[in-house]
Protein backbone atom coordinates (compact mmCIF):
# COMPACT_ATOMS: atom_id res chain seq x y z
CA UNK A 1 0.00 0.00 0.00
CA UNK A 2 2.79 2.42 0.73
CA UNK A 3 4.21 1.84 -2.89
CA UNK A 4 1.11 2.41 -4.48
CA UNK A 5 0.71 5.54 -2.22
CA UNK A 6 3.70 6.85 -3.45
CA UNK A 7 3.10 6.94 -6.40
CA UNK A 8 -0.02 8.69 -6.55
CA UNK A 9 2.23 11.19 -4.03
CA UNK A 10 0.24 10.80 -1.36
CA UNK A 11 1.93 11.08 2.16
CA UNK A 12 1.71 8.77 4.77
CA UNK A 13 3.11 7.31 7.41
CA UNK A 14 3.67 3.46 8.63
CA UNK A 15 3.09 2.67 11.91
CA UNK A 16 4.18 -0.79 13.54
CA UNK A 17 4.38 -1.79 16.52
CA UNK A 18 8.16 -3.84 16.41
CA UNK A 19 10.73 -4.25 13.62
CA UNK A 20 9.18 -4.77 10.05
CA UNK A 21 7.92 -7.77 9.19
CA UNK A 22 6.95 -8.42 13.33
CA UNK A 23 4.54 -11.03 13.59
CA UNK A 24 7.17 -13.28 11.25
CA UNK A 25 10.04 -12.73 13.86
CA UNK A 26 7.93 -13.45 16.71
CA UNK A 27 4.87 -15.66 16.06
CA UNK A 28 5.95 -18.57 13.71
CA UNK A 29 7.54 -21.98 14.54
CA UNK A 30 11.46 -22.52 13.80
CA UNK A 31 10.92 -24.95 10.86
CA UNK A 32 7.76 -23.21 8.80
CA UNK A 33 7.80 -22.66 5.22
CA UNK A 34 5.79 -20.23 3.62
CA UNK A 35 2.78 -22.43 1.81
CA UNK A 36 3.30 -20.46 -1.86
CA UNK A 37 6.13 -21.35 -4.08
CA UNK A 38 9.09 -18.24 -4.09
CA UNK A 39 7.71 -17.14 -7.49
CA UNK A 40 4.19 -16.64 -6.40
CA UNK A 41 5.95 -13.69 -3.86
CA UNK A 42 5.24 -10.73 -6.17
CA UNK A 43 4.74 -7.23 -4.92
CA UNK A 44 4.39 -3.77 -6.72
CA UNK A 45 8.28 -3.26 -8.55
CA UNK A 46 9.38 -6.59 -6.46
CA UNK A 47 9.82 -9.97 -7.16
CA UNK A 48 11.58 -12.86 -6.58
CA UNK A 49 15.17 -13.15 -8.87
CA UNK A 50 17.00 -16.24 -7.38
CA UNK A 51 17.65 -19.57 -8.67
CA UNK A 52 14.80 -21.53 -7.06
CA UNK A 53 11.32 -20.47 -7.87
CA UNK A 54 9.34 -23.39 -7.18
CA UNK A 55 11.08 -23.56 -3.63
CA UNK A 56 9.52 -21.88 -0.44
CA UNK A 57 11.01 -19.61 1.84
CA UNK A 58 12.06 -20.22 5.22
CA UNK A 59 10.85 -17.73 8.41
CA UNK A 60 14.23 -15.71 7.99
CA UNK A 61 14.00 -15.48 4.00
CA UNK A 62 10.21 -14.29 4.47
CA UNK A 63 11.67 -11.70 7.12
CA UNK A 64 14.73 -10.74 4.62
CA UNK A 65 12.02 -10.46 1.62
CA UNK A 66 9.65 -8.10 3.70
CA UNK A 67 12.31 -6.39 5.08
CA UNK A 68 14.06 -5.92 1.43
CA UNK A 69 11.48 -4.68 -0.36
CA UNK A 70 10.41 -2.15 2.78
CA UNK A 71 14.13 -0.63 1.87
CA UNK A 72 13.57 -0.81 -1.97
CA UNK A 73 10.51 1.40 -1.82
CA UNK A 74 11.95 3.67 1.07
CA UNK A 75 8.70 2.74 3.33
CA UNK A 76 8.25 5.53 5.73
CA UNK A 77 8.05 3.42 8.69
CA UNK A 78 8.00 4.31 12.24
CA UNK A 79 9.30 1.16 14.15
CA UNK A 80 8.71 0.07 18.27
CA UNK A 81 5.64 2.87 17.55
CA UNK A 82 2.37 1.00 18.93
CA UNK A 83 -1.25 2.15 18.24
CA UNK A 84 -3.41 2.81 21.19
CA UNK A 85 -6.19 3.98 19.73
CA UNK A 86 -8.25 5.55 16.56
CA UNK A 87 -11.28 7.94 17.03
CA UNK A 88 -12.54 9.96 14.31
CA UNK A 89 -12.35 13.81 13.90
CA UNK A 90 -13.96 16.67 12.02
CA UNK A 91 -11.79 16.14 9.52
CA UNK A 92 -10.64 12.46 9.37
CA UNK A 93 -8.74 10.54 11.88
CA UNK A 94 -6.68 11.15 15.03
CA UNK A 95 -3.97 8.08 15.86
CA UNK A 96 -2.63 7.84 19.18
CA UNK A 97 0.13 6.06 20.02
CA UNK A 98 3.08 5.43 22.66
CA UNK A 99 5.53 8.11 20.60
CA UNK A 100 2.56 10.60 19.82
CA UNK A 101 -0.15 11.29 17.75
CA UNK A 102 -0.93 11.66 14.72
CA UNK A 103 -4.06 13.62 12.81
CA UNK A 104 -4.98 12.31 9.13
CA UNK A 105 -7.73 12.32 6.74
CA UNK A 106 -7.35 8.82 5.79
CA UNK A 107 -6.04 5.01 7.63
CA UNK A 108 -5.56 2.35 6.61
CA UNK A 109 -5.77 -0.91 9.17
CA UNK A 110 -3.03 -3.43 8.48
CA UNK A 111 -2.85 -5.02 11.55
CA UNK A 112 -3.43 -8.62 10.31
CA UNK A 113 -6.09 -11.03 10.15
CA UNK A 114 -4.20 -13.19 13.04
CA UNK A 115 -3.71 -11.39 15.95
CA UNK A 116 -5.12 -13.36 18.47
CA UNK A 117 -5.10 -17.29 18.86
CA UNK A 118 -9.13 -18.23 18.86
CA UNK A 119 -9.08 -21.21 21.79
CA UNK A 120 -12.44 -22.31 22.75
CA UNK A 121 -13.44 -21.28 26.31
CA UNK A 122 -12.90 -24.72 28.01
CA UNK A 123 -9.54 -24.79 27.15
CA UNK A 124 -9.81 -23.56 30.89
CA UNK A 125 -11.00 -26.95 31.82
CA UNK A 126 -7.45 -28.80 30.93
CA UNK A 127 -5.72 -29.85 33.77
CA UNK A 128 -2.56 -28.17 34.89
CA UNK A 129 -0.68 -30.96 34.45
CA UNK A 130 -1.02 -30.84 31.25
CA UNK A 131 1.11 -27.82 29.15
CA UNK A 132 -1.07 -25.86 26.49
CA UNK A 133 0.39 -23.83 23.32
CA UNK A 134 -1.19 -22.41 20.86
CA UNK A 135 0.25 -22.30 16.85
CA UNK A 136 1.19 -18.88 17.92
CA UNK A 137 3.34 -19.88 20.91
CA UNK A 138 4.80 -23.18 19.49
CA UNK A 139 8.29 -23.18 18.11
CA UNK A 140 9.88 -26.44 18.18
CA UNK A 141 9.07 -30.09 19.84
CA UNK A 142 12.10 -29.28 22.66
CA UNK A 143 9.45 -27.00 24.38
CA UNK A 144 7.41 -30.12 25.15
CA UNK A 145 7.99 -32.57 27.73
CA UNK A 146 8.17 -36.45 26.89
CA UNK A 147 4.85 -37.90 25.99
CA UNK A 148 1.58 -37.88 24.01
CA UNK A 149 0.57 -34.41 22.36
CA UNK A 150 -2.75 -33.54 21.27
CA UNK A 151 -2.61 -31.35 18.07
CA UNK A 152 -6.32 -29.65 17.76
CA UNK A 153 -6.84 -28.47 14.24
CA UNK A 154 -5.91 -30.08 10.84
CA UNK A 155 -5.54 -27.45 8.50
CA UNK A 156 -2.14 -26.24 7.26
CA UNK A 157 -0.44 -24.72 10.78
CA UNK A 158 -1.96 -28.57 12.80
CA UNK A 159 -0.90 -31.09 9.95
CA UNK A 160 2.73 -29.53 9.89
CA UNK A 161 3.14 -29.40 13.49
CA UNK A 162 1.85 -32.57 14.06
CA UNK A 163 4.29 -34.23 11.40
CA UNK A 164 7.02 -31.99 13.15
CA UNK A 165 6.00 -33.17 16.84
CA UNK A 166 5.06 -37.05 15.91
CA UNK A 167 9.05 -37.25 14.36
CA UNK A 168 10.54 -36.20 17.64
CA UNK A 169 9.40 -39.26 18.78
CA UNK A 170 6.16 -38.20 21.00
CA UNK A 171 3.00 -39.73 20.09
CA UNK A 172 0.69 -37.41 18.61
CA UNK A 173 -3.64 -37.36 18.52
CA UNK A 174 -4.47 -35.28 15.71
CA UNK A 175 -8.53 -33.99 16.40
CA UNK A 176 -9.93 -33.09 13.01
CA UNK A 177 -12.50 -30.59 11.75
CA UNK A 178 -13.10 -28.80 9.00
CA UNK A 179 -10.33 -28.57 6.66
CA UNK A 180 -9.54 -28.54 2.76
CA UNK A 181 -7.34 -31.39 1.72
CA UNK A 182 -5.06 -30.84 -1.39
CA UNK A 183 -1.77 -32.20 -3.26
CA UNK A 184 1.23 -30.30 -3.15
CA UNK A 185 1.65 -31.00 -6.75
CA UNK A 186 -0.91 -31.94 -8.90
CA UNK A 187 -0.32 -33.08 -12.83
CA UNK A 188 3.03 -31.51 -12.43
CA UNK A 189 3.16 -28.54 -11.56
CA UNK A 190 2.34 -26.81 -8.00
CA UNK A 191 -0.87 -26.44 -7.58
CA UNK A 192 -0.92 -22.79 -6.56
CA UNK A 193 0.61 -22.23 -10.09
CA UNK A 194 -2.51 -24.15 -11.24
CA UNK A 195 -5.08 -21.69 -8.77
CA UNK A 196 -3.36 -18.76 -10.30
CA UNK A 197 -3.19 -19.72 -14.36
CA UNK A 198 -6.44 -20.98 -13.98
CA UNK A 199 -7.99 -17.81 -12.29
CA UNK A 200 -8.93 -19.07 -8.82
CA UNK A 201 -7.00 -17.13 -6.88
CA UNK A 202 -8.27 -13.96 -8.77
CA UNK A 203 -12.00 -14.83 -8.05
CA UNK A 204 -13.71 -11.27 -6.28
CA UNK A 205 -15.31 -10.73 -3.52
CA UNK A 206 -18.35 -9.67 -5.35
CA UNK A 207 -18.46 -12.92 -7.79
CA UNK A 208 -19.36 -15.44 -4.97
CA UNK A 209 -22.78 -16.13 -3.86
CA UNK A 210 -21.70 -16.36 -0.06
CA UNK A 211 -18.80 -13.55 0.81
CA UNK A 212 -18.95 -14.16 4.16
CA UNK A 213 -19.01 -17.95 4.17
CA UNK A 214 -16.33 -17.94 1.93
CA UNK A 215 -14.35 -16.17 4.36
CA UNK A 216 -14.54 -18.50 6.88
CA UNK A 217 -13.42 -21.56 4.77
CA UNK A 218 -10.17 -23.65 6.34
CA UNK A 219 -6.80 -22.51 4.30
CA UNK A 220 -5.63 -25.55 2.13
CA UNK A 221 -3.82 -28.57 3.91
CA UNK A 222 -0.72 -27.78 2.15
CA UNK A 223 2.87 -27.47 3.34
CA UNK A 224 5.67 -25.92 1.96
CA UNK A 225 8.42 -28.87 2.09
CA UNK A 226 11.91 -28.82 0.38
CA UNK A 227 11.13 -31.72 -1.77
CA UNK A 228 7.04 -30.61 -2.25
CA UNK A 229 5.80 -33.84 -0.75
CA UNK A 230 1.88 -33.61 0.06
CA UNK A 231 1.37 -33.66 4.16
CA UNK A 232 -2.29 -34.24 4.44
CA UNK A 233 -3.74 -36.96 6.72
CA UNK A 234 -2.99 -39.85 4.71
CA UNK A 235 0.50 -39.07 5.21
CA UNK A 236 0.19 -38.44 9.21
CA UNK A 237 -1.37 -41.51 9.65
CA UNK A 238 0.91 -43.29 7.91
CA UNK A 239 3.65 -42.62 10.25
CA UNK A 240 1.72 -43.26 13.24
CA UNK A 241 -0.65 -39.74 14.24
CA UNK A 242 -3.82 -41.16 15.49
CA UNK A 243 -7.16 -39.23 14.65
CA UNK A 244 -10.18 -38.22 16.54
CA UNK A 245 -13.09 -35.77 15.69
CA UNK A 246 -13.31 -31.95 16.17
CA UNK A 247 -12.89 -31.77 20.15
CA UNK A 248 -16.47 -30.51 21.18
CA UNK A 249 -15.58 -29.85 25.03
CA UNK A 250 -14.06 -30.62 28.37
CA UNK A 251 -15.61 -31.58 31.20
CA UNK A 252 -14.46 -29.91 34.75
CA UNK A 253 -12.75 -33.45 35.88
CA UNK A 254 -10.57 -33.01 32.43
CA UNK A 255 -12.13 -35.30 29.72
CA UNK A 256 -11.91 -34.32 26.26
CA UNK A 257 -15.13 -34.95 24.39
CA UNK A 258 -14.61 -35.65 20.58
CA UNK A 259 -17.24 -35.75 17.41
CA UNK A 260 -18.27 -38.79 16.44
CA UNK A 261 -18.13 -36.79 12.76
CA UNK A 262 -14.26 -37.66 11.98
CA UNK A 263 -15.49 -39.98 8.71
CA UNK A 264 -18.00 -37.30 7.40
CA UNK A 265 -15.38 -34.77 7.78
CA UNK A 266 -12.48 -36.04 5.97
CA UNK A 267 -15.06 -37.32 3.16
CA UNK A 268 -16.20 -33.50 3.03
CA UNK A 269 -12.72 -33.05 2.43
CA UNK A 270 -12.03 -35.09 -0.30
CA UNK A 271 -15.05 -34.02 -2.15
CA UNK A 272 -14.00 -30.31 -1.66
CA UNK A 273 -10.51 -31.14 -3.18
CA UNK A 274 -12.05 -33.15 -6.09
CA UNK A 275 -14.39 -30.03 -7.00
CA UNK A 276 -11.05 -27.76 -7.34
CA UNK A 277 -8.98 -30.52 -9.38
CA UNK A 278 -12.27 -30.93 -11.75
CA UNK A 279 -12.12 -27.07 -11.57
CA UNK A 280 -8.58 -27.04 -13.00
CA UNK A 281 -9.24 -29.61 -14.76
CA UNK A 282 -12.08 -27.88 -16.99
CA UNK A 283 -9.36 -24.75 -17.19
CA UNK A 284 -6.58 -27.54 -18.79
CA UNK A 285 -9.05 -29.00 -21.37
CA UNK A 286 -10.51 -25.45 -22.31
CA UNK A 287 -7.22 -23.77 -23.03
CA UNK A 288 -4.58 -26.57 -24.27
CA UNK A 289 -2.98 -27.30 -21.56
CA UNK A 290 -4.26 -30.81 -21.21
CA UNK A 291 -1.56 -32.08 -23.99
CA UNK A 292 1.30 -29.99 -22.56
CA UNK A 293 0.61 -31.59 -18.76
CA UNK A 294 0.17 -35.00 -16.77
CA UNK A 295 -3.06 -36.62 -17.13
CA UNK A 296 -5.38 -35.67 -14.12
CA UNK A 297 -5.26 -37.96 -11.10
CA UNK A 298 -6.77 -38.11 -7.50
CA UNK A 299 -5.47 -39.07 -3.90
CA UNK A 300 -6.81 -42.03 -2.47
CA UNK A 301 -9.57 -41.39 -0.10
CA UNK A 302 -8.95 -40.23 3.37
CA UNK A 303 -8.81 -43.55 5.85
CA UNK A 304 -10.09 -43.35 8.38
CA UNK A 305 -10.59 -46.27 11.84
CA UNK A 306 -13.70 -48.24 11.66
CA UNK A 307 -14.03 -46.62 15.55
CA UNK A 308 -12.13 -43.58 16.19
CA UNK A 309 -12.04 -43.25 20.08
CA UNK A 310 -14.71 -40.36 21.12
CA UNK A 311 -13.32 -39.29 24.51
CA UNK A 312 -9.65 -39.30 26.55
CA UNK A 313 -8.60 -38.49 30.32
CA UNK A 314 -6.63 -35.34 30.24
CA UNK A 315 -5.72 -35.99 33.50
CA UNK A 316 -4.55 -39.84 33.10
CA UNK A 317 -0.97 -39.05 31.76
CA UNK A 318 -1.47 -40.15 28.41
CA UNK A 319 -1.05 -36.15 27.06
CA UNK A 320 1.41 -33.90 28.01
CA UNK A 321 0.62 -30.97 25.62
CA UNK A 322 -2.15 -29.69 23.95
CA UNK A 323 -1.50 -27.68 20.78
CA UNK A 324 -4.41 -25.27 19.95
CA UNK A 325 -4.32 -24.63 15.70
CA UNK A 326 -7.89 -23.84 15.58
CA UNK A 327 -6.96 -20.70 13.67
CA UNK A 328 -7.14 -17.04 14.33
CA UNK A 329 -9.18 -13.58 14.71
CA UNK A 330 -7.94 -10.17 14.81
CA UNK A 331 -7.63 -7.96 17.16
CA UNK A 332 -9.09 -4.50 16.51
CA UNK A 333 -9.68 -3.62 20.49
CA UNK A 334 -7.71 -0.26 19.79
CA UNK A 335 -9.91 0.83 17.08
CA UNK A 336 -12.16 3.35 18.81
CA UNK A 337 -14.70 3.76 15.49
CA UNK A 338 -18.28 2.27 15.04
CA UNK A 339 -17.00 -0.16 12.73
CA UNK A 340 -17.36 -3.19 14.07
CA UNK A 341 -19.79 -5.74 13.61
CA UNK A 342 -21.72 -7.89 17.05
CA UNK A 343 -18.87 -10.44 16.90
CA UNK A 344 -15.98 -8.13 16.51
CA UNK A 345 -15.53 -7.92 12.73
CA UNK A 346 -14.67 -5.34 10.54
CA UNK A 347 -17.55 -4.30 8.46
CA UNK A 348 -16.12 -3.52 4.58
CA UNK A 349 -17.30 -3.90 0.86
CA UNK A 350 -14.01 -4.95 -1.02
CA UNK A 351 -11.56 -3.41 1.84
CA UNK A 352 -13.62 -0.05 1.64
CA UNK A 353 -14.57 0.36 5.43
CA UNK A 354 -17.67 1.73 6.58
CA UNK A 355 -16.59 4.75 8.24
CA UNK A 356 -15.17 7.35 5.01
CA UNK A 357 -11.55 7.36 4.58
CA UNK A 358 -11.27 4.03 6.68
CA UNK A 359 -9.59 0.87 4.17
CA UNK A 360 -8.25 -2.57 5.34
CA UNK A 361 -5.54 -5.05 3.92
CA UNK A 362 -5.07 -8.38 4.04
CA UNK A 363 -7.76 -9.53 4.88
CA UNK A 364 -8.95 -13.20 4.18
CA UNK A 365 -10.86 -12.78 0.35
CA UNK A 366 -11.14 -9.61 1.10
CA UNK A 367 -11.64 -8.62 -2.83
CA UNK A 368 -10.24 -11.71 -3.89
CA UNK A 369 -9.62 -15.61 -3.05
CA UNK A 370 -5.34 -14.42 -2.87
CA UNK A 371 -6.09 -11.29 -0.64
CA UNK A 372 -4.41 -13.07 2.67
CA UNK A 373 -1.06 -13.90 0.35
CA UNK A 374 1.62 -11.65 -0.27
CA UNK A 375 0.81 -11.98 -3.50
CA UNK A 376 -2.50 -10.54 -3.01
CA UNK A 377 -1.40 -7.07 -1.45
CA UNK A 378 0.25 -5.73 -5.02
CA UNK A 379 -3.97 -5.72 -6.48
CA UNK A 380 -5.69 -4.70 -3.55
CA UNK A 381 -3.41 -2.15 -2.98
CA UNK A 382 -3.71 -0.55 -6.43
CA UNK A 383 -7.66 -0.95 -6.46
CA UNK A 384 -7.45 0.78 -2.66
CA UNK A 385 -4.95 3.61 -3.02
CA UNK A 386 -7.25 4.82 -6.19
CA UNK A 387 -10.35 4.46 -4.42
CA UNK A 388 -8.16 6.54 -1.22
CA UNK A 389 -6.92 9.28 -3.83
CA UNK A 390 -10.42 9.69 -4.72
CA UNK A 391 -11.74 10.01 -1.51
CA UNK A 392 -9.02 12.59 -0.51
CA UNK A 393 -9.69 14.69 -3.95
CA UNK A 394 -13.41 14.67 -2.57
CA UNK A 395 -12.33 16.11 1.06
CA UNK A 396 -10.10 19.02 -0.61
CA UNK A 397 -13.12 19.62 -3.23
CA UNK A 398 -15.24 20.26 -0.38
CA UNK A 399 -13.15 22.33 1.82
CA UNK A 400 -12.51 24.68 -1.66
CA UNK A 401 -16.33 25.01 -1.90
Amino acid sequence: MSRCLCDRSIDHVILERGEVAHTWRTERWDSLRLLTPNWQSRLPGFSYDGDDPDGYRTVAEVIEFIASYAKAVSAPVLIHTTVTSVRSTETGYLVRTDQGDWLCRAVVVASGACNLANVPSFADRVPRSVMQLTAQDYRNPSQLADGGVLVVGASSSGTQIANEIHRSGRPVILSVGEHIRAPRVYRGKDLEWWMDAAGVLDERYDEVDDIARARRVASLQLAGTPDRSTLDINALTGIGVKLVGRIGGITENGKAQFSGSLRNMCALSDLKMGRLLDRLDEWAQRNGFDARSNPPHRLPPTRVEPAPRLGMDLASGEIKAIIWATGYRPDYSWLEVPVLDRKGRLQHDGGVVSSPGMYLMGAQFMRRRKSALIDGAGDDARDLSAHLASYLDSCVALTRA
